[in-house]
């Protein structure tokens, strides 16, 4: 029978192609599974083979790896089968080339056949054998479970092929190999990086900081944290990845009470979507965290302060170890832990303990910090250093001598407006109606001069009744009067008569009474400038008081003589007070008036003095300023006359904003300029006492 030399070129194809698909996914970094997965499959395929398996050589012996149709072969209902099968592998595994072994047959290699022991081939396939080798030596075996009834040639063919494909396997196992060293040197570049990191420092916050930073590229996770031990808390010190974060976060709330209740236990928690096996403090918290950070795996380990040894003869007694914090591994994406994943959190586990320890016994000794400053201090004192160093200390004790023993002039400053001595304020002295504002604003207005008009409804109304009144009983009056004045009338009709004429004369004169009245109220309507001045209320307020109703006593205008003496008004915070209070009590015993220099705001380069007329005794709050006290700074004529001259002949304006100094005596520089700093710091002294 002839074969198609197409056919035979196509197989050929076929069979370079699937090798080359080997020698790729050789070179790639696949796991040891998925490789001897797609490798038989493909090597079956090729060999149009029943089926086939992989051993890997093991320190147990070799282990079936992966297979295809394993169970065709009857070897699994066969014990004796089985066992003659596997002396045919350990056989294989030592042979060189591999070997072909015909269905029930032994390993053609010089055995009896009649022993059933022996290494043998009980099966009905034509089992192709083929060791697979690194640079270690064996590794393990592939087989293909062939049909019988093949040529001796093609049979060489299978054989030949297989080695092939074998010898692409033992690259990729050589391959992986060299790739797992270089991790494994890299793994202990990192520990040893870790290692000296965590050691290095004694301070417990950045040995956290470390720990957290470090040993997540350790181990490879997404997040680690590092809790301390607070007392009965358990408190999260750092968090990878996070130089700062906020403590009072529900996320770190939530991390603490989980901290503290896995440290309680004294246990190991490794958490996977499961808390059912968990203690029920311990799963409530951790319930509530997971809900919150969606973190899909963690392990939360505590962290035990490391046991002495134990000397010879000493009793080994069982006791609880000593919790100094806790490790904290979060993964937040995958729940599939690398591999070696739990021996890095362990190594990073154990020399976190130990570096928390040391940092944490360092920071315990008494006055460690003051220790450290003297210690640091003294290096400033060595070598060229040491005379830059008593320089700038012979400085600064010059500075601090300077600052409490050199006396300056202690001033209190405080603001101030100028007010006239010669003020009035313009009241209503009757409710009512504004009908019109006889004066503007700055106009000069001489005393008793009109400056409002008011108007009063009630007022007017009252006053038509009774002029009405009045009117009726004056017709009554003059009818009276004639009704006497015929002579028709008898003597007792003349004294009826006159006793109605006297009776209407008082009626008139009471109502009389009554009109003189309202019309005093009314005359109060009119409002006149108590004094002679300027009308200093403003043009604005002024505009608004037409046709307002207004209430008795309410004030309407302000008059000041302008050309008169005047004064400063001083509001001074309480919190100085103390200072003006001693001041003012020396000044009295020596017979003299405690001095005030003070300048305009818009004048500052003119200096203006007087003295401390009046001090209020009580505090009140006043706006932005807060707790001030009133005092009233009087000037001489003298001062007047510059302070016009300052104004450009002009008299102040009222509530011209100054800047008042009041003169409390000397004091030292240092206290000049730092008295309101000092006298908080007192005051907060005092409150904890």
């Amino acid at each position: 029978m002839s074969v198609d030399p197409e056919d035979v070129q196509r197989a050929k194809r076929e069979i370079q192609s699937i090798v080359q698909q080997i020698a790729e996914l050789s070179r790639t970094d696949a796991s040891i599974e998925q490789y001897y997965d797609e490798f038989l499959n493909k090597v079956v395929q090729a060999l149009a083979a029943a089926g086939g398996a992989v051993w890997s050589l093991s320190p147990t012996g070799l282990q079936l790896t992966y297979q295809i149709n394993l169970r065709n072969t009857g070897l699994v209902e066969n014990p004796i089968g089985q066992e003659q099968h596997g002396r045919l592998l350990q056989r294989s595994l030592t042979s060189e080339e591999g070997l072909l072994v015909a269905p029930h047959s032994g390993s053609a290699m010089g055995t009896d056949d009649g022993d059933e022991h022996a290494a043998a081939n009980p099966t009905d396939f034509l089992l192709v054998m083929v060791p697979v080798h690194n640079d270690q030596g064996p590794q393990g075996i592939v087989e293909v479970f062939q049909r019988p009834g093949a040529r001796p040639a093609t049979q060489r063919g299978y054989l030949r092929f297989l080695q092939q494909t074998c010898d692409l396997a033992g690259e990729f196992l050589r391959g992986r190999r060299l790739r797992h060293l270089a991790e494994k040197q890299s793994l202990w570049e990192q520990l040893e990086s870790f290692t000296r990191s965590a050691h290095e420092t004694l301070d417990v916050r950045e040995a956290a900081y470390t720990i957290a930073n470090e040993g997540r590229r350790l181990i490879g996770c997404d997040r680690v944290s590092v809790a301390i031990q607070r007392g009965s808390k358990c408190i999260v010190e750092a968090v990878s990845g996070q130089d700062t974060f906020d403590k009072r976060s529900n996320v770190v709330s939530l991390l603490n009470r989980v901290a503290r209740a896995v440290t309680k236990t004294a246990e190991d928690v490794w958490y996977t979507g499961d808390t059912s096996d968990l203690a029920p403090q311990v799963e409530r918290t951790l319930d509530a965290y997971v809900d919150e950070s969606h973190t899909k795996s963690m392990a939360i380990l505590p962290l035990f302060r490391p046991e002495r040894d134990v000397q010879e003869g000493q009793p080994n007694e069982k006791k609880r170890r000593d919790v100094i914090g806790a490790l904290i591994v979060e993964q937040m994406v995958d729940t599939t832990p690398s591999e070696g994943y739990t021996q890095r959190v362990d190594v990073v586990r154990t020399h976190s303990a130990t570096a928390l320890a040391n940092a944490l016994e360092h920071n315990s000794l008494f006055l460690m910090p003051v220790w450290k400053t003297l210690g640091k201090a003294t290096s400033l004192f060595r070598g060229q250093t040491k005379w830059k160093t008593l320089g700038i200390t012979a400085l600064v004790l010059g500075v601090i001598a300077g600052a409490v023993f050199y006396k300056t002039d202690f001033n209190l400053e405080g603001d101030g407006s100028l007010r006239p001595t010669t003020l009035q304020g313009v009241y209503a002295r009757a409710d009512g109606e504004i009908s019109k504002v006889l004066v503007e604003y700055n106009e000069e207005v001489s005393a008793d001069q009109p400056l409002v008009v008011m108007s009063s409804l009630d007022l007017d109304k009252e006053m038509a009744t009774l002029q009405g009144k009045l009117d009726e009983i004056i017709a009554e009056i003059s009818q009276a009067r004639g009704a006497g004045r015929s002579g028709s009338r008898q003597d007792s009709d003349n004294v009826e008569l006159a006793s109605k004429l006297n009776n209407l004369r008082i009626q008139k004169k009471s109502i009389e009474g009554q009109i003189d009245k309202v019309m005093e109220q009314i005359n109060r309507l009119q409002i006149n400038s108590p004094i002679a001045g300027r009308v200093i209320t403003g043009k604005s307020q002024i505009e608004q008081l037409d046709n307002r109703p207004i209430g008795r006593g309410q004030m309407l205008l302000e008059v000041a003589d302008l050309t008169g003496d005047w004064y400063l008004e001083v509001l001074m915070p309480e919190t100085r007070m103390r200072h003006i209070a001693d001041a003012a009590r020396e000044a009295k015993n020596e017979d003299k008036k405690l001095e005030v220099t003070f300048y305009l705001a818009t004048q500052p380069n003119e200096l203006l003095h007087g003295h401390v007329d009046f001090i209020e005794t009580t505090a009140e709050a006043r706006g932005e300023e807060g707790n001030t006290v009133l005092m009233r700074v009087n000037f001489d004529e003298g001062e007047l006359t510059r302070l016009r001259e300052i104004l450009h002949g002009a008299d102040p304006k009222v509530g011209t904003e100054a800047i008042a100094k009041v003169h409390c005596g000397e004091k030292s520089i240092g206290y000049v300029y730092l008295h309101d700093a000092i006298d908080f710091f007192v005051k907060s002294s005092f409150k904890l006492w």
